[in-house]
């Protein structure tokens, strides 16, 4: 099978070429290396790694001209400055319109989109349904919102996976990355007083697997472990991880205006569609991941939120 992935330097996307190199596809990338490394992917007869952004139509033109992808997974966006509206606008709408229209021309069997749960925005219930409307908050959420909008109504066979924090080796976004490089090196660390819920890249990657198999299936589905985490918890984990008890060090503050107090999904609907359920616990994924960092360096690291 002939794969496209976009973003695929990135860390969900990295981890999918390595998945689809073990099976013997071939594989198309597309990165701009915003926020991936030029040495994240290692070199393969199987791989061809195009530098780009896909809201470069030509490029993009020519790339499915190339590679006449069986499947495409659109993986890029972008979240690096949340200030940034009119990038995030042009990536995360306009690119994947490029991509959806790319992906149509030539015929592509199967279209899986990576959405991020952040699209429900403040949640009325708990756990988060697929019912629960759609109202996100932040210039990353609507603008990722509004590009899987434009897949839902496209004739493609598709399925668009919302996804709670996933977590895993070369994973640098987020409040892990962000605490462990923080107490490493002995700096302030503020924690926001919110919960998430959190799925180990293992279990993330069997229900990709299994979204690729069953074209059949139609639709957007939730990805999560349903178990909320408090994210003093996780900083509290990695704190044990380094011995560390300097609470001068820490500040708990409350939410702020663009960020959810939970972002809890009810995966029941992707569990009875698809067979599935996450396997690897937060404490056993956490661990792995954390002495995976003790042998790699964590340098930055990124958020979708105007914070450091």
């Amino acid at each position: 099978m002939k794969v496209l992935i976009t973003g695929g330097a990135g860390f969900l996307g990295t981890h999918i070429v390595d998945m689809l190199l073990s099976e013997e596809n071939q594989v198309f990338v597309i990165d701009n290396y915003e926020t991936a490394s030029h040495d994240s992917l290692t070199p393969n007869e199987a791989l061809e790694v195009v530098e780009g952004s896909i809201t470069n139509k030509a490029l993009m033109q020519s790339l499915f001209d190339r590679a006449t992808p069986d499947l495409v997974i659109h993986s890029a966006a972008s979240y690096k400055d949340p200030t940034d509206w009119e990038k995030d606008t042009d990536v995360n709408v306009r690119g994947t319109v490029i991509t959806v229209n790319e992906a149509i021309k030539h015929g592509v069997k199967r279209f899986i989109y990576l959405q991020t749960a952040l699209c429900y925005g403040a949640a009325k219930e708990r756990p988060i349904t697929l019912n629960h409307p759609l109202a996100p908050l932040t210039s990353y959420s609507i603008s990722k919102t509004a590009g899987e909008q434009y897949v839902t109504i496209s004739e493609l066979s598709y399925v668009s996976l919302r996804l709670a924090n996933i977590y895993g080796e070369r994973h640098y976004s987020g409040p892990i990355p962000t605490f462990y490089r923080k107490i490493k090196n002995d700096e302030q660390v503020t924690i926001y007083d919110t919960s998430r819920d959190f799925i180990d890249i293992k279990d993330f990657l069997s229900l990709l697997k299994l979204a690729i198999d069953k074209p059949e299936i139609s639709g957007c589905f939730n990805v999560s472990s349903g178990v909320d985490t408090p994210i003093k918890d996780i900083y509290g984990l990695i704190a044990k991880h380094f011995s560390y008890n300097k609470p001068e060090m820490v500040s708990i503050l409350p939410l702020i205006s663009e960020d959810v107090a939970s972002l809890l999904l009810d995966p029941s609907e992707t569990k009875k569609t698809f067979d599935w359920e996450c396997k690897i616990s937060l404490n056993e994924g956490l661990c792995n991941l954390l002495s995976w960092y003790d042998n790699n360096e964590v340098g930055e690291t990124y958020t979708h939120l105007r914070i450091k």
